[in-house]
């Protein structure tokens, strides 16, 4: 209904200017991408009236959307241009793909839980984010065979980042990661030099942990 959409086209400005914007995210790519995904479509029914709200939110299987600030300053951290090819662990819901998209069409995400990787590309494609790319499988390996990647996103916290996606970056590649136990971790960037891997650590965030492979290791 229209004047639903306009409600929530003018609750979307409102979680830009005073989540995002606000707290220091500026790139203009990353804001008009946050302006334009309508966050409401990836969050359950039941929660649709807190699909702005300043917080992460559940989603089923144990996982969750992330707070609407994190997802923006992930992104602009991610330093991403039009074209850049980007890999994301973790597709949950699929709005952090979806405002990946927003930036570049060359996005490929993989979901370790099939029935969220299914529900994900099903909404992402309704949506008009057809390019995306999703897989069922674990993220721990990245995505080999479309490797390099400009740069790498994940959305689940692995106490170490798996080597596997390191060595799936590009040259001057960036990846965007929380690692960390359960609860509590830091969120740093990883920039690749040649055979060299430089890390800066970001801010302290709380993710769910990453599961699969990366809990074995």
């Amino acid at each position: 209904m229209p004047e639903a959409e306009d409600s929530f086209k003018s609750t979307r400005e409102d979680m830009v200017s005073s989540q995002v914007e606000a707290r220091g995210v500026l790139d203009p790519r990353v804001l008009k991408a946050m302006r334009a995904v309508p966050r409401h479509e990836f969050v359950p029914p039941g929660l649709l009236g807190e699909a702005y709200n300043d917080g992460p939110l559940p989603i089923g299987q144990g996982q969750t959307i992330s707070q609407p600030y994190i997802v923006a300053f992930m992104t602009e951290a991610l330093g991403l241009k039009p074209g850049d090819k980007v890999l994301e662990v973790g597709t949950g819901s699929g709005y952090q793909a979806a405002v990946l998209a927003a930036i570049t069409p060359n996005v490929y995400s993989v979901e370790i839980v099939c029935e969220l990787e299914r529900a994900a590309r099903e909404r992402l494609n309704r949506l008009g984010y057809g390019s995306v790319k999703t897989r069922c499988a674990d993220g721990y390996a990245g995505w080999p065979e479309e490797a390099p990647f400009d740069a790498i996103i994940l959305t689940a916290a692995p106490e170490d980042i798996p080597r596997p996606l390191l060595e799936q970056l590009a040259e001057g590649g960036r990846l965007v990661a929380p690692v960390g136990g359960r609860g509590y971790q830091e969120l740093v960037r990883v920039r690749r030099k040649g055979r060299e891997f430089l890390t800066e650590r970001l801010l302290g965030v709380a993710f769910v942990p990453m599961t699969g492979e990366a809990q074995r290791k």
